[in-house]
């Protein structure tokens, strides 16, 4: 009998080789099989052929890329592209199967492909175990090792007849195995190729064989050849094989590779373990692999595998952080355990001293004046304190008090007991009038301290104070002095280390709320950031996270698309310059809710930090919605790229608290500071003006000098609060004046500076992404710059106008405003009062008006030291409470439940000085009170 195994070749095939073929098999029974196998199809499910032909292309972008490193195919060609190195592989290496999914990627073509899992014929068993039935019917009764034994031999010779099956299975598969790849070479070497690769289908998470004619190649006079690649561009899993010697005729070398999970493609060139190259003629070899990851699918894969190691660091980083912080901890507790054993120690010497006089004057009674009964007594015991009522200056006194303490007063007055009538019968009334007073004797005491007095504290008018040196009396029975004076050092010890771990809580607890506060802050300001456009654009969610699927909604009824009967979203991340570019252009449908609105989704890629859109009103554009020229931007959360740090250069005259004159200073500083927060680098160049405020100046220090305008400019770096600031000193003494503004010459003044300023960054070596300038002040610098700075190679920078006040200066506000990239004002109001100004409308198209903010943390009357009672919103009625009543206290002001008005103003027109003027006549007539600091008066 004969069973017939087809075949099916692949359709690229010459037409010679496009029939079916046969291959007979014999049939074979398996020991007492009552039957016999139909087909080995039937019996191997799992072995399926994968056909004859697959197609080889070549990768010429990367050859493009890598050209320098590649060279034709030839002898001599050099190494292959999208390596720095080559490994060095030995004469032999070890090669090794592995099953259940372990793969060997070192194993050569010698070695057959196993499969698992074959069928051990389950059907062959039940046949077994029925014959074994009839025969225990037909002896009836056997002896129990007689059955075990025929048992015994039973599953052997099935286990010997399954091993058999096994063995003849993989016999065949094997040799249908090689007559594939027998016929694979033939048809390659008809048409001159000299590489494929088997099974041609080629998939990831297998096992495959790469076969290589030397006689075709570059390498065959070459003895050793081996094959160097990696996966999808050279990007994934790099591998380096020799190639071994197979069965086949015509010089036909091969080795197996295992293709990763992760693979689409694997590009790959063969060279003799040394400089001599086969390159595919420059292309490089390559292999398309079928049903696993796209390129598109690759990338996402590889930003997941990013964002897990950067969560994997920031782990390890936190550790890190943890540990030192924990070891910077045990390092100042260790610190602080000394200082406070040092103070201690320093507290006891000083008592010590203190005590000493008090000792010496120290007795156990004064005749006819005082005396202590029992005579012998210990600390904590209750003793009787007599006193001669005429022996002193409370001899007319209705009442007697003792105000005490001891150990020369070191807890001031500690004891206060009211003295009785003694009564003594026994002594002579003309002599003494005795009164005595029950004690308990302090715990520590050395020395009892006392005077005694008409009345109690704060009641008493006349004392007896022993002539002003107190009443002394020794303790008998006290510890010895060394031992007393070293538990009173632990007493102390104690206590100041309890002081300093309650004062650490406290400060630990306020950082800890006030980090919490400037979180919810932030929050609160993000989220109404993003819903102050609502009318216009928003999304679902509102906080657009990285990795996950984002819906726009946007109301063209609010912008210049009002109408239109389409609406097309067109957008991107990154600002644009994301790797995939910009998203394909989506048509945006109507939402559910019948409002105004349309939507579209897109998916937000995992390497996202900003989503940029504009609308259009058609596929290919037409009349589009950006924003005025800004386009829409939204920040994305949750992702592994984060934007990229600008540089920006603020060079002004006036910077908050050094140098402030008006709010010019203050946005200087606080704007500094928030940018500075999101990650961007600031510098500030400043003057170093001779009235500077440098107790605000941390870390001042020379930092270099540079000759230009005809003198020496000596430049000094310093950090205002947090901020990088480079001060520059000319010595012609132009900022040595005692004042920022006011001098005859300011306009040269600040031209000169500006001038410096712009030399000191080209000298330097600043690259700056902005350079940000303010008001008439420092002006200049937007035109010096195009004219003197950019032929420099500083091609990059932008310039940023900042208009405080027109009311100075406008020629010079004006000429920046032509030259500047971007122009601001410091709100939008002031942007539409000023926009009517010459200077100004011929800009509109770049002139945006931003309202000033405050920065939180120097603003955060939680953390101010200047007010009584620092204050959250949940205590804000208290503080401020307390702060109008230290003003008022501190400004002789009644303190009464009155309002209290403040004005901090110059006293100009801009600033509304005909309604102050109003309100303060108003607030009188109210009994309010009006405090001011005013200015130009």
């Amino acid at each position: 009998m004969e069973v017939c195994w087809q075949i099916q070749r692949p359709a690229s095939l010459r037409p010679g080789f496009q029939e079916k073929g046969r291959v007979k098999i014999n049939t074979f029974s398996v020991g007492f099989f009552p039957r016999s196998i139909s087909s080995i199809a039937s019996l191997e499910s799992q072995y399926k052929s994968n056909g004859f032909l697959h197609q080889i292309t070549a990768s010429a972008d990367f050859s493009r890329k890598k050209q320098g490193r590649m060279a034709a195919s030839g002898p001599k060609s050099s190494g292959p592209r999208g390596f720095g190195r080559r490994t060095t592989v030995g004469s032999a290496q070890k090669r090794t199967q592995k099953k259940n999914g372990e793969k060997d990627s070192n194993a050569t073509s010698t070695a057959t492909n196993e499969v698992s899992g074959i069928s051990k014929l389950p059907a062959a068993k039940v046949d077994v175990q029925k014959q074994s039935s009839v025969v225990l019917n037909e002896r009836n009764v056997l002896d129990r090792s007689d059955i075990e034994d025929g048992s015994d031999r039973l599953d052997k010779k099935t286990t010997d007849d399954d091993d058999l099956l096994e063995q003849k299975l993989k016999l065949e598969r094997e040799n249908l195995r090689r007559k594939e790849i027998e016929t694979l070479a033939a048809e390659n070497l008809a048409r001159g190729d000299r590489m494929f690769v088997y099974p041609v289908i080629v998939k990831p998470d297998e096992d495959i064989e790469v076969f290589l004619n030397r006689n075709l190649s570059t390498l065959n006079n070459e003895p050793d050849v081996l094959i160097m690649g990696a996966f999808n561009e050279w990007r994934w899993k790099s591998f380096t094989r020799r190639l071994e010697k197979t069965w086949i005729h015509e010089d036909w070398l091969s080795c197996l590779l295992h293709i990763p999970k992760e693979a689409y493609k694997m590009d790959f060139v063969f060279f003799n373990g040394q400089s001599v190259y086969d390159n595919n003629d420059s292309k490089d070899f390559c292999v398309e692999i079928k049903g696993g990851m796209d390129k598109v699918d690759f990338e996402n894969f590889l930003l997941e595998e990013k964002l897990r190691e950067q969560e994997k660091l920031a782990k390890e980083e936190a550790e890190r952080e943890r540990q030192k912080e924990e070891k910077r901890r045990i390092e100042a507790q260790k610190a602080a355990i000394e200082a406070d054993r040092a103070q201690a120690k320093a507290e006891i010497q000083k008592r010590r001293e203190l005590l000493q006089p008090a000792i010496k004057k120290a007795v156990v009674s004064a005749e006819n004046v005082w005396y202590i009964e029992p005579s012998d007594f210990k600390a904590e015991d209750t003793v009787k304190l007599y006193y001669n009522k005429r022996s002193g200056p409370l001899t007319n006194s209705k009442e007697l008090w003792l105000h005490g303490g001891f150990n020369n007063w070191v807890d001031g007055l500690s004891i206060v007991v009211k003295l009785v009538n003694a009564e003594l019968k026994d002594v002579d009334p003309k002599s003494g009038n005795w009164w005595f007073a029950e004690v308990v004797v302090p715990g520590g005491a050395l020395v009892i301290d006392w005077v005694f007095a008409d009345g109690p504290p704060k009641g008493a008018f006349l004392y007896d104070n022993n002539g002003y040196q107190d009443f002394h009396a020794l303790v008998p029975r006290k510890l010895p002095e060394e031992l007393y004076w070293l538990e009173e050092e632990n007493m102390i010890f104690r206590k100041l280390q309890e002081d300093r771990r309650l004062k650490e809580e406290v400060m630990r607890a306020k950082m800890e709320k006030t980090a919490r506060l400037k979180a919810e802050t932030k929050e609160r300001t993000l989220k109404k950031f993003l819903l102050s456009q609502k009318d216009v654009v928003y999304t679902e969610p509102l906080e657009i996270q990285a990795g996950n699927p984002v819906t726009v909604l946007y109301n063209p009824a609010n912008t210049v698309l009002n109408g239109k009967p389409e609406v097309w979203f067109r957008g991107s991340f990154n600002r644009w310059t994301h790797r995939l570019g910009p998203l394909p252009p989506q048509k945006m449908e109507a939402t559910d809710d019948e409002s105004s609105h349309v939507k579209t989704t897109a998916k937000v890629p995992l390497d996202a930090y900003m989503m940029d859109f504009v609308f259009s009103e058609k596929e290919d554009g037409g009349i589009f919605d950006n924003k005025n020229g800004l386009d829409y931007h939204l920040p994305v959360v949750g992702g592994i790229s984060k934007e990229p740090p600008l540089h920006i250069v603020h060079i002004a005259v006036e910077m908050a608290p050094i140098a402030k004159v008006g709010g010019l200073g203050d946005v200087v500083t606080s704007l500094s500071r928030a940018v500075q927060e999101l990650n961007h680098n600031v510098d500030i160049v400043f003057p170093k003006y001779d009235c500077i405020k440098h107790n605000f100046v941390k870390d001042l220090q020379f930092n270099r000098s540079y000759h230009w305008g005809g003198t020496e400019i000596k430049v000094w770096h310093g950090k205002v609060e947090g901020l990088s600031v480079y001060f520059l000193d000319p010595q012609n003494g132009l900022f040595q004046r005692g004042c920022v503004y006011g001098c005859a010459d300011d306009a040269g003044r600040f031209g000169f500076f500006c001038h410096a300023a712009l030399e000191f960054l080209l000298q330097g070596g600043f690259h700056p992404d902005i350079l940000h300038c303010h008001d008439w002040s420092s002006a200049p610098v937007s035109w010096l710059f195009k004219d003197h700075y950019t032929q420099y190679g500083l091609i990059k920078t932008r310039i940023v106008f900042t208009i405080h006040n027109l009311e100075f200066g406008a020629n010079a506000i004006g000429k920046a405003m032509t030259f500047a990239d971007k122009a601001t004002t410091v709100s939008p109001t002031y942007a539409k009062e000023v926009a009517g100004n010459s200077v100004i409308s011929a800009h509109l198209y770049k002139f945006h008006g931003i309202i000033n903010g405050i920065d939180p943390d120097i603003w955060d009357p939680y953390n101010d030291n200047f007010i009584p009672v620092p204050y959250t919103s949940e205590n804000v009625v208290e503080g401020k409470r307390a702060a109008k009543e230290e003003l008022q206290n501190r400004l002789g002001l009644k303190s009464a439940d009155f309002p209290v008005v403040g004005i901090i103003t110059r006293l100009t027109h801009q600033k509304g000085i005909h309604l102050i003027k109003h309100a303060i006549w108003r607030t009188l007539e109210r009994n309010g009170q009006v405090l001011s600091s005013l200015i130009d008066l």
